[in-house]
């Protein structure tokens, strides 16, 4: 944390990026009683995340995953650039601090807070320069927590999902995807990105109304895009399409 000392704690500034106002508003009620935590700043959207961010120079950037414009890894390659380190980014400038003089070497370290649990989700993230991932189930004491931790240096993860980075990264030998060779499974090619979130909730285990929940979406727009999957799958009932999902690792 870079901020002179307060009543004997330091201050770390975090800045909010979602696109749901009304969780934003719940998260900054949420850090606004926590010791040591001050939040300067929030946006909706990609391009306000990257102007926000480089004019505030928060410490942590709380960091949503899925966006409309793009979402966590748009924000972290515009912000951070092709160097996850934040060394510097394809204008010059150094970091989050939109400074190549030197003149506030502060560089923002992000905390992706999203509803998804997924996997992929995480490594992208990772892969794009974050230092930790935690649901939106936490509380607001592990919010404040984690903020800190990851402020302090630590890497900090919700439960199991530091073992999907651990399993990406321990990885002997790059698959397809990673040495750039393209990967065809026509019936989950045809799925859209939000059929496969639904179907990766049903692997899971959730209900009709819990995905609905998780995706803020309607229990009836969960029902449609589950028909969808069990047709392009051409799978019988759920239980099938688990099976289907867990043979090609969408669980």
């Amino acid at each position: 944390m870079t901020d002179e000392p307060v009543g004997g704690v330091r201050v770390c500034r975090v800045f909010l990026v979602d696109d749901h106002a009304v969780f934003r508003s719940g998260v900054r009620a949420e850090l606004a009683g926590q010791a040591g935590i001050e939040v300067v700043g929030e946006a909706g959207s990609v391009a306000e995340a990257v102007a926000g961010i480089g004019r505030v120079r928060p410490d942590v950037v709380l960091l949503d995953v899925h966006m409309p414009d793009g979402g966590g890894v748009a924000v972290l390659r515009a912000v951070l650039g092709a160097d996850p380190s934040g060394a510097s980014d394809a204008s010059g400038t150094t970091g989050a601090s939109g400074a190549s003089d030197g003149s506030d070497a502060r560089v923002s370290t992000f905390l992706a807070l999203s509803v998804s649990d997924a996997a992929e989700d995480v490594i992208a993230v990772i892969r794009g320069g974050a230092r930790g991932y935690v649901t939106k189930t936490i509380s607001g004491e592990e919010l404040a927590d984690a903020v800190r931790r990851v402020a302090d240096g630590d890497a900090v993860f919700s439960p199991r999902l530091a073992g999907f980075v651990l399993d990406a990264f321990a990885r002997a030998a790059p698959g397809p995807e990673e040495r750039g060779e393209p990967v065809h499974d026509p019936e989950v090619d045809s799925l859209t990105p939000r059929e496969k979130e639904v179907l990766r909730l049903l692997a899971r285990g959730y209900t009709y109304k819990e995905i609905a929940e998780k995706l803020f979406i309607s229990v009836k727009t969960v029902e449609t895009h589950a028909s969808n999957v069990l047709r392009k799958t051409q799978q019988s009932n759920r239980h099938a399409l688990t099976r289907w999902a867990q043979s090609r690792h969408l669980d």
